[in-house]
């Protein structure tokens, strides 16, 4: 037999400032914009039947939106969160997602779970995953899952888990329109002990193909897809830059995890390390990235069940520098020692503008902050990948019924190299020789749930922003959402 689960939600929200306070909007999948003043969103799904052999189920998710924008102009958009179907066999690690689906959420905060996701969402900035942060729409695709699975002969000490990909943008305001995604994730797990687990992996994405007026960018087929798969330059057809590096704009995320199972708690330790480029890969970029530290206790009645820590550094980036050991045909001038290193530029590319944004937002860490749409109809990649920032939350139940969770980010935002936000750029220059000068910015949000009957709750949100990046104000939403499971025989 299947589950399917229904969930309905209807929301409002109000800001004292043009725009929604900054934790309003990040972290919503893309579904509530800038303008947002009220949403309408249904879902459903069924579960994996663990009784049968051959498994499958299928999910779907849509939103509707009513904003207002600059100048009191009304605009109402559809669009699809989710809609997807998945497949699996018993007793084989591997599952087939088809569609558009959201990539996976660690660190969920106290609220109802709805298909492996909290409604209350994730404690950490990054959802627990630097590349795929849930910030922007779903992309359709298909991907093919390694679910944790046990290397022979290791006694279960060493296990793999990953995923291989490939994606669409659909979005139309993009400089390379119909670009393709190719994403590969890759980990090793060390079971050290019973209660002691060690993570390290990669967190890989390609952006590559697509079409642009005015500009040539690499032809799609299977040769350039093998090319892009294995890390390889472009031939004789491709650009300078994709002969000097590699074909389209790749990038991702290097992470480090550290967790323990202790007796009714646990503690994950994870660091991060955004890259761009085989320097960053190399570890050249020491000390970038994000860590996070997060403490759970098994008893989820608690007035705090969860807590997380983060501090973000992203300046280095490689060095201030740019250095390329390449001619202008783009052949290697040393070739024992062919490298290209510094101004990494997180989420940033030359060729591919858009970057690593998605209908106009960031698909990864969310503190980097995206440009807005320029005068050519394309949104240019991120604006804000220099940064120190410290992010707290905690989650639980007030009165050991009623889930909330409060967030606190304050972050040190510089630019990118290439165009500060204010004062003297370091770029080209000694590392440290520069007095660098940021924006602060303080972002804050409280968000909970009221049960009422079985089924059907209140929703409610608090937020603030105070500082230099975005303008000081507050917000509020108030919603309802209803839950209807059931099970159905087959």
């Amino acid at each position: 037999m299947n589950d399917v689960v229904v969930s309905m939600l209807l929301g409002a929200m109000a800001s004292t400032g043009a725009a929604l306070p900054f934790w309003m909007t990040t972290g919503q999948y893309g579904l509530i914009s800038d303008y947002t003043n009220s949403i309408a969103a249904v879902s459903a799904y069924s579960q994996f039947d663990t009784t049968k052999v051959f498994q499958y189920r299928l999910g779907g998710s849509l939103a509707a939106t009513y904003n207002t924008l600059p100048g009191n102009t009304a605009d109402f958009r559809m669009m699809v969160d989710q809609i997807y179907g998945s497949i699996r066999f018993s007793n084989v690690p591997l599952r087939l997602d088809l569609g558009m689906k959201h990539q996976p959420v660690d660190f969920n905060a106290n609220g109802s779970i709805i298909n492996g996701e909290s409604t209350l969402g994730s404690l950490s900035t990054t959802k627990g995953h630097l590349v795929w942060s849930g910030n922007a729409r779903s992309l359709p695709g298909y991907t093919i899952t390694l679910e944790p699975w046990a290397i022979p002969f290791t006694k279960e000490h060493l296990w793999l888990y990953g995923a291989f990909g490939d994606y669409l943008t659909i979005d139309e305001a993009r400089f390379a329109r119909n670009a393709l995604v190719h994403s590969t994730k890759a980990f090793l797990m060390v079971r050290i002990t019973k209660r002691l687990d060690f993570h390290f992996g990669l967190d890989h994405y390609a952006v590559w193909g697509g079409h642009n007026d005015t500009h040539k960018l690499v032809n799609v087929s299977w040769a350039n897809y093998w090319r892009v798969i294995t890390g390889q330059k472009a031939g004789a057809e491709g650009s300078m830059s994709d002969r000097k590096n590699v074909i389209g704009d790749h990038g991702g995320g290097e992470m480090i995890k550290f967790a323990w199972h202790g007796n009714g708690f646990e503690i994950i330790a994870q660091h991060e390390i955004p890259y761009s480029d085989g320097s960053g890969m190399g570890f050249q970029n020491f000390p970038d990235g994000v860590n996070t530290i997060w403490f759970g206790w098994n008893d989820k009645d608690r007035w705090v069940s969860d807590i997380v820590y983060e501090y973000a550094y992203t300046m280095y980036q490689s060095g201030p520098i740019h250095i390329e050991s390449y001619d202008e045909e783009g052949k290697p001038t040393m070739p024992d020692r062919s490298y290209t290193t510094g101004i990494d530029d997180y989420f940033n590319n030359g060729e591919y503008k858009d970057g690593w944004t998605y209908f106009g937002r960031t698909i990864g860490y969310p503190l980097f902050f995206p440009e807005k749409l320029c005068k050519d109809g394309y949104y240019p990649g991120v604006r804000n990948n220099r940064l120190k920032a410290h992010h707290a939350a905690v989650s639980g139940k007030f009165f050991r019924r009623f889930p909330y969770k409060l967030m606190l980010t304050y972050s040190r935002d510089y630019g990118t190299y290439y165009k500060p936000y204010k004062g003297e750029s370091q770029m080209g220059k000694p590392w440290g020789t520069v007095q660098e000068t940021p924006l602060r910015q303080f972002s804050a949000s409280l968000i909970g749930e009221i049960p009422i009957i079985k089924g059907l709750c209140a929703t409610y949100g608090l937020f603030a922003d105070k500082g230099e990046v975005f303008d000081s104000q507050v917000g509020a939403q108030l919603g309802v959402r209803y839950e209807l499971s059931r099970t159905r025989n087959k």
